[in-house]
């Protein structure tokens, strides 16, 4: 007997596919590997490839060039000392990072001096922390030894970009001790409920598989070699297992996929993920992050408050008057003192307490925003084929070629702030920062120290010396929960914080201390001190930073505003009346987090809100638990440390009553935490997930879910990369789920359960052929016959049901009602998977016994009688099987039937043409393909009228 040959072609197209995939995997590792770079010997520099480099490494990498390694910064090009380098691929954040050379390697007159000093790095052992590093740079050819401190500031990590310069750098971490590749999670394989499903019905098919051979065995009387009889009835039966439908599927997916991406109402869309399609139309859990996926991460200056008087964007014409009022007096002080001979310095100390006008608050204030932050102006150079030039102190600065980068959004927002009032920042370096006044004066401030944010701190600080009067200021702004320990006692701060937060703003604190030549000098020693430390050294240089944050000048307070994506409220009510259930989890405080849920219409207005009290005990936690138990059908916010105690104690309960809540707000949330929360939603309730981000902090959230959904922002594209669909805005994501995500669904179910059931009436017909013929295991069709009904002649209209729909995508976005049916997963079920089985047995049935009664006298031409009914059934069910025509569909169908027509000519071994051809054949055939197909039809109808689905209603 034959083994099916169209089972050998379905397992060889798919193992071609995973071949093409493997080799595209491989050919994309070898370019990486293969990048080649610069490496510094003493005879000068050698060409090697990225795989090849090795720690201790001396690797040259230029402008716009991708960092190997990870490597310690040694030289670079710039007059500086210092070069930007992208991260977007590591951190997700687009803004530059300013990197600073080891000043010791730095300093030396050429670059073959590398290999003249004697010198070491010691490196912290390996870890997944991408913000922080201890290092020690040690030369001991000099009396006495170097000793330099490392930190972050002196790292370059692999995966970065140089973006500005040439670099030089000793490589210290390679391979999978970088961070990049330390941080990189190995993603699951993410598997669709469809598919789990339809594995479940595979795993029924093959046991009645099993039981329908052992049967034929029994009723065969064991007689013979049964074990045989018993082979052979397995191989006989074998069409039952829906071997081509993983092909089937697979290109149906590759077909969704097509189609999300060629979508005109959704630019910029792209599946990175072909295998999970349908996941878009059956999900329950919607969970986003907030910056730059609800908002756009766009920030916009918006309030300043002093404690008595506040100033908004009205208002900013009257801080611009009030600030060039303050430096003209200022200035002519200035003057004054020069003309005498008291020296400044003396002045400084003995002069009294600033007058507490609202012109000078303002002008400390403003001041303060634009010295403390870790903003750099960059200047493109006019002609110089994109290089960057930082302009000199008596350049005439322009504002056209400016642009400003930092670390984070909020940053550059303060000092455009700052330029539109008149104080703009117009050149920083490692050591110094000018600013020009509304009367063009440049204003020179050494840069002392700098302290940079962390979220441990969450706060920044500076320490600047005046060049004109050598006064020396300590400045820090940073969250309320962090400033208002450090700032001198005041009765405004906490409720204007939460005021502003209430109206959607992200407020920083921002703070001074004057500083003493002595206060200053005893803390650079105790602070040098401490960085040179090798254990415990974050710990030790804290202390010594805090040592200067007590009794703070309280200046002002600062609210940003992050607006929101276009259209996100309608996305939002959209999602929500499509049955899903919304959490979003963020980093961002309590207040502003809340007030964004309800600007968003997360949260309706006038849906009651509970915030969950902030617990660190399990009493606590208990008691708080059962206050929200006693609330009905209200939103809950949530901290994420209270969270992380709820969640130790009372997982379970906390995770029920979470999961009956409209919406679901988690603040103060840690990259950890969202994943965390994906997973357990999972775990405990068993429905699909969806996470949605746009930032490096998501991907684990993104990863986790069942349905991971980037968004390019400004962040950068890790998310999206990282993410199964990558979409360019917030509202695509409702076209995305409404109209494809249940357009995939319905008609994968339709497809599989079509190419189960094309199975299972050849399969059907197999065994009443057999019965007939006392339960002898002879194939009923062999050879070409079984490969062509696989392929050729059935395989084209089945596969056009990829393209049916039940309604327009207008319609479907008009009632996104019709997308909870989904959930229920109503398309593939027990009962349809029945219900074909039945319709299968029925249809081979009808076919197998009509060939045989009303042919008995031309019995030698069974096969081609009922192979031509079997056809006609196929072409006829699928037809019946249609809800929306296209005109592919009309195709596929005429030339399936004009394939096996014509094939006929060439198929002598099984067919008769001259008996084909007449019309008792013709008549005969088109009974029993009528008699298999129009009591269906009949039923169909029926229970269209009685019961019509939901969408029939809105179609008609």
């Amino acid at each position: 007997m034959e083994v099916p040959l169209y089972q050998g072609f379905v397992l060889a197209v798919t193992i071609m596919r995973e071949a093409i995939d493997e080799f595209r995997r491989f050919q994309r590792d070898k370019e990486v590997n293969s990048q080649l770079y610069s490496k510094l010997t003493v005879r000068g520099k050698v060409q090697v490839k990225s795989s090849d480099i090795q720690v201790g490494d001396l690797i040259i990498v230029e402008k716009n060039q991708r960092i190997p390694s990870d490597m310690v910064f040694l030289r670079t090009s710039e007059k500086a000392g210092s070069c930007f380098i992208r991260t977007d691929q590591l951190d997700g954040e687009t803004d530059w990072k300013l990197k600073v050379a080891v000043s010791c390697t730095q300093r030396l007159p050429a670059l073959g001096d590398l290999f003249s000093i004697n010198a070491y790095v010691y490196a912290q052992k390996p870890q997944l922390d991408i913000h922080s590093f201890e290092g020690t740079f040690t030369r001991e050819d000099s009396d006495p030894p170097i000793h330099e401190s490392l930190s972050i500031e002196n790292t370059l990590w692999a995966s970065t970009v140089v973006a500005s310069g040439t670099i030089i750098g000793v490589v210290i971490y390679t391979g999978k001790e970088t961070r990049s590749v330390m941080n990189t999670s190995n993603p699951k394989s993410k598997v669709g409920l469809l598919d789990l499903e339809l594995n479940q019905l595979t795993k029924a098919l093959f046991l009645a598989l099993v039981a329908l051979s052992v049967v034929m065995v029994t009723l065969q009387g064991f007689s013979g070699p049964w074990y045989r009889s018993l082979f052979r009835f397995l191989l006989l039966f074998s069409y039952i297992i829906p071997i081509s439908l993983r092909v089937n599927l697979d290109m149906g997916k590759a077909a969704y996929g097509w189609m999300i991406m060629k979508d005109e109402n959704i630019p910029g869309t792209v599946v990175r993920t072909s295998t999970i399609p349908e996941e878009l139309g059956r999900l329950v859990y919607l969970l986003t992050d907030k910056t730059g996926t609800l908002t756009r991460n766009e920030m916009v200056f918006k309030r300043l408050h002093l404690g008595t008087v506040s100033y908004g964007t009205d208002t900013m014409d009257e801080i611009q008057n009030q600030l060039m009022n303050s430096y003209s007096q200022t200035q002519s002080q200035t003057s004054g003192n020069n003309a005498s001979s008291t020296p400044p310095r003396k002045a400084q100390s003995s002069a009294p307490k600033v007058r507490k006008s609202v012109s000078s608050r303002v002008h400390e204030a403003v001041k303060a925003v634009a010295l403390c932050h870790n903003v750099t102006p960059v200047y493109e150079a006019r002609g110089a084929a994109g290089e960057t030039e930082f302009a000199e102190a008596d350049q005439d600065f322009s504002d056209d070629n400016r642009t400003y980068q930092a670390s984070s959004p909020d940053e550059v927002a303060l000092v455009q702030w700052t330029e539109s009032v008149g104080l703009t920042l117009v050149n920083r370096d490692l050591t110094s920062m000018q600013l020009r006044t509304p009367s063009g004066q440049i204003l020179t401030y050494c840069i002392l120290q700098t302290f940079p944010f962390t979220s441990e701190s969450k706060r920044m600080g500076v320490i600047v010396r005046d060049e004109s009067t050598a006064e020396i200021t300590f400045y820090m702004k940073g969250a309320d929960v962090a400033m208002s320990a450090v700032v001198q006692y005041n009765d405004w701060l906490g409720e204007e914080c939460g005021n502003m937060a209430r109206e959607g703003l992200r407020t920083l604190v921002v703070a001074k201390r004057a500083l003493t030549d002595e206060q200053y000098q005893d803390f650079e020693n105790r602070y040098n001190q401490a960085k040179l430390s090798i254990h415990d050294r974050t710990l030790k240089v804290a202390a010594v930073v805090e040592s200067l944050e007590r009794e703070m000048e309280l200046l002002c307070l600062t609210g940003v505003e992050d607006q929101l994506q276009t259209d996100v409220r309608p996305t939002l009510e959209m999602l929500r009346n499509a049955g899903l259930k919304i959490w979003m989890l963020t980093g961002d405080k309590l207040e502003t987090a809340t007030c964004i849920a309800k600007s968003s219409h997360l949260v309706s207005r006038t849906q009651d809100t509970h915030v969950f009290r902030p617990v660190t005990s399990r009493g606590e936690a208990h008691l708080e638990l059962n206050a929200f138990r006693r609330k009905h059908d209200c939103a809950l916010v949530i901290s994420g440390d209270s969270l992380e105690v709820c969640l130790k104690y009372y997982e379970h309960e906390f995770v029920e009553l979470a999961c009956q809540c409209p919406a679901v707000v988690c603040c103060r949330c840690t990259p950890t935490q969202k994943a965390h929360i994906v997973r357990l939603l999972q775990q405990h309730t068993g429905r699909r997930t969806c996470a949605i981000g746009d930032g490096g902090n998501d991907v684990s959230m993104i990863q986790a879910a069942d349905c991971g959904i980037g968004i390019e922002g400004k962040e950068g594209r890790q998310a999206s990369l990282a993410a199964d669909f990558s979409v360019s805005q917030f509202k695509h994501i409702g076209r995305l789920l409404v109209v494809h995500g249940r357009s995939s669904y319905k008609r994968s179910a339709a497809l599989s359960q079509f190419v189960m059931h094309r199975g299972l009436i050849i399969s059907t017909m197999q065994a009443v052929f057999s019965s007939v013929f006392y339960f002898a295991s002879v194939p009923l069709y062999q050879g070409f016959l079984m490969v062509g009904y696989a392929t050729v002649y059935t395989m084209f209209p089945v596969f056009s049901l990829v393209l049916d729909q039940d309604v327009k995508p207008e319609m479907a976005m008009l009632y996104p009602e019709l997308y909870k049916d989904l959930t229920k997963g109503r398309s593939l079920s027990c009962k349809t998977f029945l219900v074909w089985v039945l319709i299968s047995i029925y249809q081979g049935g009808i076919l197998m016994f009509g060939a045989l009664v009303l042919f008995e006298s031309e019995f030698v031409h069974v096969v081609a009688i009922s192979f031509t009914a079997l056809v006609l059934t196929e072409l006829l069910m699928v037809a019946l099987t249609v809800r929306t025509w296209h005109w592919l569909m009309a195709v596929a169908e005429l030339l399936s039937l004009g394939c096996y027509v014509a094939s006929l000519a060439f198929l002598n071994q099984y067919f008769d043409v001259p008996f084909i051809m007449t019309v008792t054949f013709v008549w005969k055939v088109s009974a029993i393909t009528v008699v298999s197909c129009l009591p269906l039809y009949v039923l169909k109808y029926l229970k269209r009228k009685l019961s019509p689905p939901s969408y029939s209603k809105l179609s008609s």
